[in-house]
């Protein structure tokens, strides 16, 4: 039977047109064996503080629930539940893996590390992320050599995996990155953020790690004296400030979603400051825009200082890179 057959329903025998998730006339639940299973191991997640397992869990059984119903709002309201502790830290996991491997002497730092090298390395796992790797490669190579080629395409796939990992901390499901030459990369969600807050942490997570690929850059033009390393890590920091713009579908954008005005306001005249100090004509284009969805933006029922001061980070650390003088190759 394919998923176009109709079907019977199990309770009173009516027949079900594909597509529909409850009985049309006994309204008995479609899925209910496999909504009856996700409960169970969203409960025994919970039951082991394992928030994210439990997150997972409850965003398949909602695709499950027929909208407008009791069960789907109550699924629903678990979610924000769930979103909210996972955002605190809430669970037991919540140390940063740095500290939680240092407990367990240098095997576990290592342990630690090789499992980021791990998660990091799953995209290219993917047909499609090698693919549209191999069709970036091919266009950057011809402006401007094969080594910054493969360095600053890196550095695109480390911003867009620190997006993965943060849907996936939220339990939502995503796909690989994928490479668009000459505009960067995406992610395609295949389930939404259910908070304001989740969806701007999602976005500040790929300048995150942005910012983290330009700093493993620049340390590398510290140990080897390679310029090539010094432009990686410019032209990455750049880039990461170019996605913090608050438009569209840009990183920036959804930063300052769970942000009230007068932070967004702040964020502006930090943009405008470091503008003045970098000189970098990005910035201007920044606090412009900050200050237009200050101004337009509606107002979020609570201030997020966590997400405020994340962003302000990025801002002055990114500017900060920018200004790496790039040394002429010997």
């Amino acid at each position: 039977m394919t998923s176009l057959e109709a079907i019977r329903c199990t309770e009173c025998q009516t027949e079900i047109a594909p597509g529909l998730l409850s009985c049309p006339s006994c309204a008995r639940l479609v899925h209910a064996d496999e909504l009856r299973e996700l409960a169970r191991r969203a409960d025994e997640a919970q039951r082991n503080s394992n928030w994210t397992e439990a997150l997972t869990a409850w965003r398949q059984a909602v695709q499950y629930l027929p909208p407008g119903t009791r069960q789907r709002d109550l699924a629903e309201a678990r979610i924000r539940d769930l979103s909210a502790r996972v955002d605190t830290g809430a669970d037991r996991k919540s140390d940063p893996w740095w500290k939680r491997a240092s407990a367990l002497g240098p095997v576990g730092v290592v342990a630690a590390i090789l499992g980021k090298a791990k998660f990091l390395l799953l995209g290219f796992t993917k047909l499609g992320t090698l693919l549209s790797f191999a069709a970036g490669l091919s266009v950057y190579w011809a402006l401007w050599g094969w080594k910054f080629a493969v360095c600053f395409l890196l550095s695109i796939y480390v911003h867009e995996m620190g997006h993965v990992a943060a849907l996936h901390r939220y339990g939502i499901a995503a796909s690989a990155p994928t490479f668009i030459p000459g505009l960067g990369a995406f992610v395609r969600l295949k389930q939404h953020p259910a908070t304001e807050k989740e969806d701007a942490r999602v976005g500040l997570a790929g300048p995150v790690w942005g910012l983290f690929a330009s700093l493993f850059a620049l340390a590398l033009y510290a140990a080897t004296g390679n310029p090539l390393f010094a432009a990686v890590a410019r032209a990455g920091a750049w880039l990461n400030l170019f996605n913090l713009i608050p438009v569209w579908q840009l990183d920036g954008s959804r930063g300052i979603r769970s942000l009230n005005r007068a932070q967004i306001w702040l964020l502006a005249l930090l943009a405008a400051a470091m503008w003045m100090f970098v000189e970098d004509g990005m910035l201007a284009l920044v606090a412009l825009l900050l200050a237009f969805r200050a101004a337009t933006k509606r107002e979020s029922p609570e201030p997020d200082w966590r997400g405020m001061i994340q962003f302000a980070g990025l801002i002055v650390t990114l500017s900060l890179l920018c200004l790496i003088p790039l040394p002429a190759k010997q």
